[in-house]
């Protein structure tokens, strides 16, 4: 499977010491003699995120570095007048060029994409504070070809010919770049670099600096080419001849997360008259660099909240007796052409979901809810479906329904756009495709995203406005509730309102209520700090380790169930099912227990809750409806790997992903080291 690791790690040295040793092993070389490869030593960067390569149907985009690694001497970009050096001006190329955040844009890596003989690779430092203008890396139009919109359906919306959804996207992410490009995450590396290149690279009055210089070198080969159809056909060739197949890619995938308001028989599928409404989010995200994907206002924002809807109608006191049931559902991978959707539509076509797509009754889905610029929620729909006369009807129904649940919360105030303005880019879409259903996506943007950095880095809790105040402890922030917290908890209960109602509930509507607790603790986990007293509760104890001191990445990957899958579907059984009295054993193992089914519940021994003392946990059983559905791309049960129906994303595998810097001592030991790379001192 496809790791990433920073090499050898070392103890934390101030950036002169660190400085003063790479010096030491230049003047040990000089006093040694020789071009052994040995006489070189390396101070490995241990926090940093490769781009890597990714494949589809038709291409691959993404970035990878020779076999042995690509190597040059470092040079600080921190204006654009600063690229002539590396492009022309420079007598030591290749260089790797440490750039500074904000110039990480379209037009200076073209600049350096067409200047290839002359660059060796790329290190971006974060931008702080993140671009004022804006960045994603994402294209303008997410999803293209893959949602409902074609030139059959709705032809004037395709391709986004109406809204150009994410106006901002410079589509960097989609593009092919034939050197390596990595992420510096800690500013004490960086500055580390930066000492380095203004001690030793700097050029005097426009001279070239004298050696030795510093360099860098960078290690990200990818081991698929082409497209996915390549890839999957030379895997899948190893696989067949050889007894040790050389794997190359790997499809995206991973799982979805659903619940039902009322538990239903999964070995089987509901009657055709059962009806159902959907309640829908994504679950992930992404940005230029391999799973770095904080995803904040893109995903987290909107399955927090329906986490919390999910938790407010379930309190109510006669969800049982309601005449219909809810799914709650969390789609994995929508970001790579809806992987997650496209998947449990095709399950259920083929009667493999115990839900059928003729038991949806309506179908309401949260995008991007977080950065409402007022008190405005943009109720989308689809206006070709609506031409029928039955569904427009039903998505009327459901629009009135909305307004009414929000009228009671006077932070919100939903708003209807442009009847004749296509859906954005949402799961509804991928639904639209296979049948005709009255369905509405709830959004804080009218016409194009809100949203500046949109499947970027900067996608953080910054970006939706959550912050704390000064010299909390990490508890103390966890239980703080935030103005966004708040926010959110509003749009929560809109919705648990609005699907109550849908269900068929009128007695308990107001009573409805999202709980800002429930979102701060939610939000803080998922975007400040995984490892906190909560999430520790929730989990079983065999996943305490996939909470680390930061927040959770939303990337889909290929190993699965990824953290942040695992992670909300443990919240969705704590905020939605309940504890049990049962044993470890019969936990693990409810079916010889009466009274228990585990064709209607899932159940789950977590560690639980920290005892009076604080000195343990009290474990406990939790059961509820909250299970994991395959979100893998139909294209692979199929073997189409060269569909435009479905999502053919694939991952290239690697076997090292690292960078390092080290001091050249002089011409020619530099021209020896650019071939031979793997030699390291562990002097360290």
């Amino acid at each position: 499977m496809a790791t990433a690791g920073g090499g050898a790690s070392v103890a934390y040295l101030g950036c002169r010491d660190l400085l003063c040793l790479l010096s030491f092993c230049v003047l040990l070389a000089g006093l040694c003699g020789g071009n052994s490869v040995e006489r070189k030593i390396y101070i490995p960067l241990n926090k940093t995120a490769p781009c890597v390569r990714l494949l589809n149907a038709t291409h691959q985009i993404g970035c990878h570095s020779s076999i042995s690694g690509d190597t040059g001497v470092i040079h600080v970009v921190e204006k654009e007048e600063d690229l002539q050096w590396v492009l022309t001006d420079g007598p030591n190329p290749p260089y790797v060029v440490l750039l500074e955040g904000t110039l990480f844009t379209r037009k200076v890596m073209e600049k350096l994409k067409a200047s290839t003989s002359r660059i060796a690779g790329l290190a971006v430092s974060l931008a702080k504070p993140s671009p004022a203008s804006g960045f994603s890396p994402s294209v303008q139009c997410p999803n293209d070809g893959f949602g409902v919109y074609s030139n059959s359906y709705g032809p004037e919306f395709a391709h986004c010919r109406e809204i150009q959804w994410n106006y901002l996207g410079n589509g960097l992410a989609y593009e092919d770049f034939s050197f390596p490009i990595f992420l510096l995450e800690d500013e004490n590396e960086t500055n580390v670099i930066k000492q380095c290149y203004r001690d030793h690279n700097l050029s005097q009055n426009g001279s070239a600096p004298a050696f030795p210089l510093c360099a860098m070198q960078l290690f990200s080969h990818m081991h698929a080419v082409i497209s996915t159809v390549t890839c999957m056909r030379r895997s899948s060739i190893q696989s067949t001849f050889s007894i040790n197949p050389e794997i190359v890619c790997d499809p995206l995938s991973d799982y979805n997360v659903w619940s039902m308001l009322k538990p239903i028989n999964v070995s089987g599928t509901l009657e055709p008259d059962d009806r159902v409404v959907v309640a829908a989010t994504q679950l992930d995200s992404r940005s230029f660099f391999w799973n770095v994907a904080p995803g904040a206002e893109s995903a987290v924002a909107s399955f927090v909240t329906q986490l919390a809807a999910a938790e407010a109608l379930h309190k109510a006191p006669d969800v049982t007796t309601l005449p219909r049931n809810v799914m709650f559902v969390f789609f994995q991978g929508e970001t790579f052409d809806y992987i997650g959707s496209s998947r449990m539509v095709y399950d259920m076509e083929k009667g493999k979901f115990p839900v059928q797509l003729e038991n949806i009754d309506s179908f309401v889905e949260l995008r991007q809810v977080a950065l409402r610029n007022s008190l405005k929620l943009w109720m989308h729909t689809d206006p070709m479906s609506q031409k029928n006369e039955s569904v427009r009807n039903q998505v009327e129904h459901l629009l009135t329904t909305l307004e009414k649940s929000g009228a009671g919360i006077p932070a919100i105030i939903l708003q209807r756009p442009n009847q004749s303005q296509p859906l954005p880019p949402s799961s509804l879409q991928r639904f639209l495709r296979a049948r005709n259903i009255s369905g509405v996506v709830l959004a804080d943007h009218a016409t194009i995203f809100h949203n500046r950095y949109y499947q970027s880095v900067y996608d953080t809790a910054e970006n939706i406005n959550v912050s704390y105040p000064e010299r909390q402890s990490p508890e103390e922030d966890l239980n703080f509730v935030t103005d966004t917290a708040k926010t959110l908890a509003d749009v929560a209960t809109v919705l648990g309102r609005t699907l109550y109602q849908l269900a068929g509930g009128s007695n308990f509507s107001d009573t409805i209520q999202a709980d800002p607790q429930t979102v701060t603790r939610l939000l803080y986990g998922f975007l400040v700090r995984a490892n906190n007293s909560w999430f520790q509760s929730i989990l079983r104890q065999d996943l305490r380790s996939y909470l680390g001191d930061g927040p959770l990445q939303h990337y889909i990957a290929v190993s699965s169930p990824t953290n942040t899958t695992y992670v909300v579907q443990c919240a969705l059984a704590n905020l939605t099912g309940k504890v049990t009295n049962l044993t470890r054993e019969q936990c693990q193992d409810p079916s010889k227990v009466p009274n228990e089914n585990k064709d209607l519940y899932e159940y789950t021994w977590v560690q639980g809750p920290l005892n009076s003392n604080e000195t343990e946990r009290l474990p406990q059983c939790v059961r509820s409806t909250a299970r994991l559905a395959r979100a893998l791309s139909p294209a692979f049960e199929l073997g189409q790997w060269g569909s435009t129906e479905y999502s053919t994303w694939t991952e290239s595998r690697w076997k090292d992903i690292s960078a390092r810097i080290f001091l050249i001592a002089s011409k020619e030991l530099e021209a020896f080291s650019w071939n031979h790379d793997h030699g390291t001192l562990k002097w360290l």
